[in-house]
């Protein structure tokens, strides 16, 4: 065990620092321990908090101490045997030392424990004490000069003037510090200015010192802050500070500034104000020689005996602006409200555990913070002028209801009543139109939060957190847009956050965990702000979270029923993603990790945008290079074709499929064709490679049915493109977006997928659509088919009733019936015509067809005529179906490949 024992100031806590950095290494279980004598003083159950922290560090579990003897002994049983680094800084009773020191000889062989005090009286029986002296002149002048100059050494010209001042700091390094920042970039002049106020302060009052940094404050706002933070806000979160004496007039955004720059104060972990002791007691005594004999008269009151004697004799006064009395619960004490009449200018009040008795409205009209922890009364009484209140801290209360009637609240930004447990419903929030944090945790009546919640337009946090009887919210709150962190862990009656969720635009942070929510809103991930989420099980950064949250919502079941979105019968069946200009890059990995991920819909904001995150998608996800697509060196002999149906029309697409897998099949040229050119029905586009670009006509009134994709490869092994097809891609250059259907969206293809794609197409859109397949395949060509809803059944029909030119490869024999052998994939039926949601169609090369001549052929089939040519498809006899010849003759549909049909496919 290592004492280190020294004066304020003179450097304990940064020494016991240096050798816990050095040795730290050397143990897997240590734990340092900070400001034991402040957090004892500030708060009640400290001590059980500072055991609470010791034993998290070493055994990394959160334990829960009720009392101080619990702790002990739960220190001394996790402890025993183990080898440990514990440092206990600034501790100075012997109470706080056995209470998390219990008996350091219980500790296993080569631990470590450091205490840091100012009491060298507990440092007896200790292995080693280190006394802390004053600095030698060469490190004080090197201390000094780093705080001066940002160097270690002096600059010229100040050498001299710098060791004077480092004489008369007498070696103490926050007296350097303090010092060396007072002066930096000031003139020689005003550092012997400085230096002839030095010399009249011995060297011994250091304190004295210190208050050369608070006398060179440039108004008395800066001071007034300073004696403010020194009596009352030592640990409390800056920005909760800076709301409070702004409410106070004292501008404490750029003061509290000016005493970080000062060395005044210090901005500590998690934000929160902290001061050196010999600073806070620099500003204490202040305070304190301003009226030494009668404390009535001092501006702020701390000193718990000083206090209890004013508001027991009444002898507070109208210089009074800050008043803190904090007791233990078991010593409950009464003072007559009347105590208070005299401070009209009383700002600040702090109580613990203290009760009022009497006229409420003694209390000042001034107040602007009012911290009162187990407050007895069921309400606030009427009587307290609440219209300049800041903040309202009520914690620990009995409170019911917050008040009577609503009270104009003007100035109000926080509102804290936490773990007040017989509160039922929150106040009504329409006179507080610029409350910015509402906390209520662990409320466990609380049933209900007032409607008026939602007309906040400047609510940044709400925290209901362990309100066990919360069952739901109302729905206005979705409409705050200024809200950025809403905490609802632990309230375990709740079960569903609303879609409307979406709205909450500044949204960072949703804790929800420990509720009874199932389902995470679906519109969550299309928040642009949204940065961290706790619920249902998911919690992190959004984005690591929301992968494997769509992948959930997304992922095929393996059930053989039916797919039933989880969207339901919205239009929210396709996961939207918004890009945003600092995001790029995001997307890519996030798909990547989406291996069954049924559509993604990704709004960009730019053509560039689009442009950069779409060859991402391509280089990262499909492994495809825009710039290196490889359909220019496909040979012709082994193409296939596949059809891929988005949308509705079956008989259109399977007739199509025919005409194609019969071209395909009698195709004995070194050219390769697929039905092009346009009829009332439909308009066709053709790209080289596995995408074609369109603008959608501006001229058509119709709307557009259904789209079909031919695209023709070659494959390099017997893969077939039906297996190795992995999306298509709907690129709209025109909107912005990226449309990615998955395959298995492909092969189920329903009509809300078909209204999602629909929405996003309207006339003069430009667009791309992209087939990716695995690897092993090449894609020649792709042609896109839009069909539109002016007769495309008859019309469709119509074009593919063809005159066929005699060949010498063909032979139309007689036959009673028209009899042609199906095909394994495609079944289609005379009538009803039955329509599917998704039709994919492969056809594999096939032999040459031996079709003899016949010197004249009637184009109108009948019932004896027999059609060889065609073995891979089934149809029933269409009666009285006739083939013109001069309906086709002027038509472009199937020009080159009308020449290899041997007859005409008439459907019903």
């Amino acid at each position: 065990m290592i004492g280190i024992w020294g004066m304020g100031g003179s450097g304990k806590t940064t020494t016991a620092k240096a050798i816990y950095n050095q040795i730290h290494r050397k143990f897997v279980d240590r734990s340092f321990i900070e400001n034991v004598r402040e957090v004892c003083e500030q708060e009640s159950r400290g001590i059980i908090h500072l055991q609470q922290q010791l034993l998290s560090d070493i055994t990394n579990t959160k334990e829960k101490i009720r009392s101080t003897a619990l702790g002990t002994s739960t220190i001394r049983k996790r402890f025993q045997g183990k080898k440990v680094l514990v440092v206990l800084d600034d501790v100075t009773t012997f109470k706080q030392l056995k209470a998390l020191c219990a008996d350091s000889k219980l500790f296993g062989p080569g631990s470590v424990l450091i205490v840091t005090t100012r009491d060298s009286r507990l440092l007896k029986g200790v292995n080693y004490v280190c006394t802390l002296k004053e600095m030698d002149e060469k490190e004080s002048l090197e201390l000094f000069s780093w705080h001066a100059f940002r160097q270690p050494s002096p600059i010229k010209d100040f050498c001299e003037l710098s060791r004077n001042v480092v004489a008369y700091c007498g070696g103490l390094p926050l007296a350097l510090e303090v010092i060396g920042s007072y002066l930096s970039q000031r003139t020689k002049q005003e550092w012997k200015c400085v230096l002839s106020k030095l010399e009249r302060i011995p060297n011994d009052q250091v304190q004295e010192k210190l208050r050369v940094s608070y006398d060179g404050l440039k108004d008395d706002m800066e001071k007034d802050i300073f004696l403010d933070i020194c009596c009352f806000f030592i640990g409390k979160d800056r920005s909760y500070v800076t709301k409070i004496l702004n409410g106070c007039g004292l501008y404490a955004d750029i003061g509290i500034t000016v005493l970080v720059e000062r060395s005044l104060v210090k901005i500590e972990k998690n934000n929160k104000l902290g001061m050196h002791d010999l600073i806070r007691d620099m500003g204490r005594e202040i305070v304190r020689k301003s009226s030494a004999k009668d404390p009535g008269k001092r501006s702020r009151l701390w000193f718990h005996q000083d206090v209890h004697d004013i508001l027991t004799k009444n002898s507070g006064t109208e210089t009074v602006e800050g008043l803190v009395l904090k007791l233990q619960g078991t010593n409950r004490v009464c003072f007559s409200a009347n105590s208070f009449k005299e401070m009209k200018n009383l700002r600040l009040l702090h109580l613990d555990s203290v009760d009022l008795a009497g006229d409420y409205g003694c209390l000042s009209k001034e107040l602007r913070w009012i911290c009162w922890q187990e407050f007895t009364f069921n309400r606030i009484p009427d009587e307290i002028y609440l219209g300049n209140l800041v903040v309202i801290e009520l914690k620990h209360s009995r409170i019911k209801q917050v008040w009577n009637e609503t009270k104009l609240l003007g100035n109000l930004k926080i509102l804290n009543l936490s773990h007040s447990k017989y509160l039922k419903s929150t106040p009504d929030f329409s006179k507080s139109p610029n409350l910015e944090k509402l906390i209520m945790k662990d409320c466990p009546k609380l049933s209900e939060v007032h409607h008026s919640i939602g007309d906040l337009n400047n609510l940044l946090l709400i925290n209901l957190k362990d309100c066990t009887n919360l069952s739901d919210l109302p729905r206005k709150i979705y409409q705050l847009k200024s809200l950025k962190t809403l905490i609802l862990s632990g309230c375990s009656k709740i079960d569903k956050l609303e879609e409307d969720i979406v709205q909450m635009e500044s949204l960072t942070t949703l804790i929800a965990k420990d509720t009874a929510i199932k389902e995470v809103p679906y519109s969550i991930v299309r928040s642009k702000s949204i940065g961290y989420i706790s619920l249902c099980g998911y919690e992190g950064l959004t984005r690591d979270v929301f992968p494997s949250l769509i992948w959930s919502w997304m992922s095929p079941t393996t059930n053989s029923l039916p797919r039933i979105s989880p969207f339901g019968n919205t239009a929210l069946s396709l996961t939207s993603i918004n890009v945003q200009n600092d995001n790029l890059g995001f997307l890519s990995p996030m798909i990547r990790s989406f291996s069954q991920l049924r559509t993604v819909w990704v709004q960009c904001h730019s053509k560039i945008q689009l442009t950069q995150e779409l060859q991402r998608i391509l280089d990262d996800q499909y492994d495809i290079s825009r710039t290196e697509l490889e359909a220019s060196q496909i040979s012709n002999i082994s193409l296939r074709s596949l059809l891929i149906g988005l949308g509705r029309f079956h008989t259109a697409i399977d007739t199509l499929g025919k005409s194609i897998s019969q071209g395909l099949t009698t195709n004995d040229s070194s050219d390769f064709f697929l039905p092009g050119g346009n009829c009332p029905s439909w308009l066709a586009y053709t790209g080289e490679g596995p995408s074609a670009q369109f603008q959608v006509p501006r001229d058509i009134d119709c709307h557009v049915k259904g789209i079909i994709l031919c695209v023709v490869y070659s494959s390099t092994s017997e893969n077939i493109g039906a297996e190795c097809l992995t999306s298509v891609l709907i690129i709209n250059y025109t909107k912005c977006t990226i449309q990615i259907h998955k395959r298995d969206t492909i092969m189920s293809f329903n009509d809300e997928d078909w209204k999602n794609v629909t929405t996003n197409l309207e006339p003069g859109d430009d667009v791309e659509i992209f087939v990716a397949f695995g690897h092993g395949l090449i894609v020649k060509e792709t042609v896109v088919y839009l069909f539109y809803d002016k007769s495309i059944t008859t019309e469709f029909e119509q074009s593919i009733i063809m005159e066929v030119e005699p060949s010498a490869n063909m032979e139309v024999k007689p036959s009673e019936e028209v009899n042609v052998q199906p095909s394994p994939v495609v079944d289609v039926q005379p009538s009803p015509v039955r329509v599917e949601a998704s039709i994919t169609m492969e056809t594999e090369p096939l032999g040459e067809m031996d079709v003899q001549p016949s010197p004249e052929v009637n184009r109108q089939p009948s019932p004896n005529v027999t059609v060889e040519a065609s073995t891979n498809v089934k149809t029933d006899q269409s009666p009285k179906a006739e083939v013109h010849s001069s309906a086709i003759m002027n038509r472009s549909i199937l020009t080159r490949i009308a020449k290899r049909i041997c007859t005409c496919l008439c459907f019903n």
